[in-house]
């Protein structure tokens, strides 16, 4: 099977996303199923986030960059908000600040080895102590530790495999609901699908390694297409509400 580059598989991850989106906007529009069909986006974006840790010029500006982006994407989610007031229309997504917080901490763990003695150690508990931020960005029960496995077992496709059943299994545990009939249930795991995050697995071993096209489009193209495309359909949604 033909391998794929980093923006062939990205830019697949963003048309999937807008159906997502699109589905979580007007929902008696679209097919629900467009929300479990697009649990491989994050996590997909998610595990370039950690190839381009090892491939970047300057890591500490990777991450002030992906911060500033969530500070810029939080600032606009309230202006958004303030203008379309509505109880219908709003937004809250923010990927960014995830992915921010990913990165901050296998970035302070990648740190940690250039360390010794006492610093390691502080060092290495600040990654720690940054965790339990996963429980205040969106997704990130499931994204921060499918990031920190990514980091950890980059280059063993074993213990990343072994990594992400494991999380797999809890996420499915933590989202599984028995209701009175199969429909329901089933109904339920469509909306509450974050373990599906291990359909990621197929689209990183389809990547090939290479960067693909590499010039501004293709380094902004995620950073403006996300807030921008999300905003426009709350505008859409208040415009037809």
């Amino acid at each position: 099977m033909k391998k794929l580059n980093a923006f062939q598989l990205k830019f697949f991850a963003l048309v999937i996303m807008l159906l997502d989106h699109l589905w979580f906007a007007f929902p008696k529009v679209f097919p629900i199923w467009f929300h479990p069909l697009s649990r491989f986006v994050a996590p997909l974006f998610a595990f370039f986030l950690v190839e381009g840790l090892f491939h970047t010029r300057n890591k500490l500006k990777y991450n002030i960059r992906l911060v500033g982006w969530a500070i810029f994407m939080m600032l606009g989610n309230s202006i958004i908000n303030m203008l379309l007031i509505s109880k219908d229309v709003s937004v809250s997504n923010n990927i960014f600040a995830t992915l921010a917080l990913g990165l901050t901490i296998i970035n302070l763990l990648e740190y940690s080895k250039k360390c010794e003695g006492n610093k390691k150690i502080g060092v290495i508990i600040l990654s720690i102590l940054l965790i339990p931020g996963a429980l205040f960005v969106e997704g990130g029960m499931n994204l921060i530790p499918f990031i920190i496995i990514t980091y950890l077992f980059r280059g063993n496709n074993k213990k990343l495999l072994i990594g992400y059943i494991l999380l797999f299994a809890i996420m499915l545990k933590m989202n599984l609901v028995i209701y009175p009939t199969l429909d329901m249930t089933i109904d339920m795991l469509m909306y509450n699908s974050d373990f599906l995050f291990i359909t990621v697995v197929p689209f990183m071993f389809l990547y090939n390694g290479k960067r693909g096209l590499n010039n501004k489009f293709s380094k902004y193209m995620f950073y403006v297409f996300y807030p921008l495309h999300l905003w426009g359909l709350a505008v859409i949604k208040f415009m037809i509400n």
